[in-house]
């Protein structure tokens, strides 16, 4: 299903009712989310909004991709799945991890 849709470049100081509000004529709204930094709770200038069908996602890019919102051209996309966790993790690279066990240490880390 790709019924959800990304939105980016938000206006920093839109509530979830305003977003939910301003998406509302594409059709019926299942769920909103701002997305909010940690450690300050500030917005981070993006959000989600799910819709009840993938019509009404897609009616809502037409409507609103490019469009303005309180002086911030939006970015409306079909929401990719998340990543993996895994996936975004960077490996540490093998002639590093082999220069790491070239180093034999003793017990008081002393190399040996």
């Amino acid at each position: 299903m790709q019924n959800k849709v990304y939105v980016g470049n938000l206006p920093y100081r839109l509530t979830i009712e305003e977003l939910k509000a301003h998406f509302s004529p594409a059709g019926t709204i299942v769920d909103a989310i701002i997305i909010r930094d940690r450690q300050t709770n500030r917005s981070k200038g993006f959000g989600f909004v799910e819709f009840e069908t993938d019509e009404m996602a897609q009616k809502a890019i037409e409507m609103f991709h490019q469009q303005e919102l309180d002086g911030r051209t939006l970015v409306v996309n079909i929401a990719r799945p998340k990543a993996n966790n895994n996936e975004r993790r960077f490996e540490r690279p093998v002639q590093e991890a082999q220069e790491t066990t070239d180093e034999a240490q003793d017990d008081n880390g002393d190399t040996m």
